[in-house]
């Protein structure tokens, strides 16, 4: 339930003065950035000819950089906070605007500093302080070398740069602002127009299967009718990608998608071909459900109703102290740095008119990381919350142990530490609870994400590989060729159990990640599956004692490495090794181990009842 603001505590809002503390000093700082980056094409020819000057110029990018990053987002955050906040979002595209001007006055840097030799760049190197902090992202310029083009076509590549995003904001016209969503009636009499949002608050506690099928058939509609231009807008993504991807001398839009962070093309295909060889699990979770739940016929829409009827609420500050319980075998450093990020001011708590939905963990370096909640006492929320703080206490590790350059991590090692936080707090919560239903509930949370971070976004993964493919190889792209890929893939992965409707097929056309972001999905199950192998080793009593601290340590390295090296690297430096097969398996033996404990905890409900 929404909140009054004004009603809120101090103590469960963002203090936002830590970055401004009002808009004439952002104005100032707005100035100053304009002034440094009128600086930078100052330099252009120039550094490459000695040393001293380019250190001077590497010295300027970051400033620019640093101050970007609170102009930009001290009106982004207040924009999430009140999207009616008309002063914030004009604040916005402006600095937007700037900054997309920017990048083309810029875009003779890479091919400049490829005209230093790399024997030479590594001579400046040596002794200097300054590129020393850049030599790795330095040293990728040049592994990049062959994809970076001349100063006068990147250049032309720029101008495009805000038209090529063109696509994804028609999409999201026409998948918010423009869309039209229909009415149904419950069983109850009650009458709603079923938006994503009453959509997921039906599907995951309304107990009558008839009133989700009507909740899934509106809301899918709502997308079905405008099927052949979604169909339209996805096809002119998988091109641009294409064209994007040969302008660069890449082979395929997945080769361009891969190569910048080194993510060799096996790993994204080892992990397709893994997850469809261990889909046993979820088909027998689907069995399972399907018999607890005596349903005749199981769809999709009946994949988010718990299976005992759990509805207890958690206060804010009892899922506080949960959380932080649950962390302490990371040690007391990882303890204190959490409990300072539960501190005034660096989280916004409840759900107020106009906020952004959702949860979030966004980091400013020279600041503090800001996350964003809408609390409302659920579990879910509760392992939100322990979510979001594993962001965090990345975000603050690697600030504190990373210059500015590397403090930054990838993507791809992004949702390590926050799945690993919600394995921590579901060994806590199991083991500090007696009541069978908290623990079904409990072991349904946790599948909950091997089947919705691991298994849904691989099957997701290997639609976009598949689509791709198609363009690249000249075929067609319809409604009805998406549709198709689609419903190939949820028989592959669920198995007979799962009945599909004909409207499921549409699901692609109601996936953002799809249009906004192609070839994205996929590093959401890689994260999970180093979590799942990283908690392994850390907590599994199979391993010895020494081992175990071992094994923490090199977790905490991880997150302290920022952006350091490559992320196939950093997870390797840590015990696991993605582009091997058995990385992947970690995850399937684990939710065997969880549906054994559902089983046994089911069996017990049964014989109380």
């Amino acid at each position: 339930m929404e909140k009054n603001r004004d009603n809120i505590s101090q103590e469960y809002k963002w203090n936002l003065n830590d970055i401004y503390s009002n808009w004439n000093e952002w104005d100032k700082d707005l100035i100053k950035l304009k002034e440094l980056m009128s600086e930078v094409p100052k330099y252009q020819g120039k550094i490459s000819q000695n040393s001293s000057t380019f250190v001077e110029f590497i010295e300027l990018e970051e400033k620019v950089s640093r101050l970007l990053d609170k102009v930009y987002l001290y009106p982004y955050l207040q924009r999430d906070l009140d999207s009616t906040n008309e002063n914030a979002s004009v604040k916005l595209q402006e600095i937007e605007s700037i900054y997309a001007n920017y990048s083309i006055s810029s875009s003779w840097i890479t091919p400049e500093i490829l005209t230093i030799p790399k024997e030479t760049m590594l001579t400046w190197i040596e002794g200097n302080t300054v590129l020393e902090n850049n030599r790795f992202p330095l040293m990728e310029i040049y592994r990049l070398q062959e994809h970076v083009l001349s100063a006068d076509k990147e250049k032309l590549l720029s101008y495009f740069g805000q038209y090529l995003g063109v696509p994804s904001d028609i999409y999201s016209e026409l998948s918010t602002s423009d869309i039209k969503w229909n009415e149904i009636e419950l069983n109850d009499g009650t009458k709603t127009t079923v938006t994503n949002g009453v959509y997921s608050k039906i599907v995951s506690t309304n107990r009558n299967q008839n009133d989700r099928r009507k909740a899934f058939e509106a809301l899918y509609n709502s997308f079905n009718v405008n099927k052949n231009t979604y169909a339209a807008i996805y096809k002119s993504i998988l091109q641009r990608d294409f064209a994007a991807a040969q302008s660069r001398n890449y082979n395929s839009s997945l080769e361009k998608a891969l190569n910048p962070k080194n993510i060799p093309l096996d790993v994204y295909k080892t992990l397709i071909q893994s997850t469809r060889e261990n889909t046993a699990p979820l088909k027998r979770y689907i069995a399972l459900r399907k018999k607890a739940l005596d349903l005749k016929n199981y769809y999709y829409y009946d994949h988010s109703i718990n299976i005992v009827d759990y509805n207890k609420e958690f206060s804010y500050e009892e899922a506080k102290t949960t959380v932080l319980e649950s962390v302490k075998p990371l040690g007391i450093d990882y303890y204190k740095g959490l409990s300072n990020a539960l501190s005034e001011g660096w989280l916004d708590v409840y759900e107020t008119p106009n906020k952004r939905s959702g949860a979030y963990s966004l980091n400013i370096y020279d600041v503090h990381p800001y996350m964003l909640l809408n609390y409302n006492g659920t579990m879910d929320a509760v392992f939100t919350l322990a979510h979001e703080l594993g962001h965090t206490m990345h975000s603050m590790l690697s600030t504190e142990n990373q210059p500015y350059p590397t403090s930054s991590y990838t993507i791809f090692v992004a949702e390590v530490a926050s799945t690993f936080n919600e394995r921590l707090l579901l060994d806590n919560m199991l083991k500090n609870t007696t009541d069978s239903k908290e623990k079904i509930a409990l072991i349904e949370q946790a599948i909950g994400g091997i089947v919705g971070t691991y298994y849904i976004q691989t099957l997701f993964a290997d639609y976009e590989y598949a689509a791709h493919e198609i363009v690249e190889k000249g075929g067609a792209i319809t409604p009805e060729v998406l549709n198709k890929i689609m419903e190939n893939l949820f028989k592959d992965y669920f198995g007979n159990e799962l009945t599909m409707d004909e409207l499921q097929k549409i699901i692609w056309s109601r996936i953002p990640h799809f249009f906004n972001s192609p070839y994205y999905v996929y590093q959401y199950a890689t994260s999970f599956a180093a979590s799942a192998n990283l908690y392994d080793r850390i907590t599994n009593e199979k391993y010895s004692e020494q081992e175990r601290y071992s094994a923490k340590e090199q977790y905490l390295t991880l997150l302290k490495s920022g952006g350091n090296d490559h992320p196939m690297n950093q997870l390797k430096k840590a015990g696991v090794d993605l582009s091997k097969k058995e990385a992947f398996t970690a995850v399937s033996t684990e939710f065997n181990r969880l549906l054994d404990l559902l089983e046994a905890e089911l069996e017990k409900e049964k014989g109380a009842i």
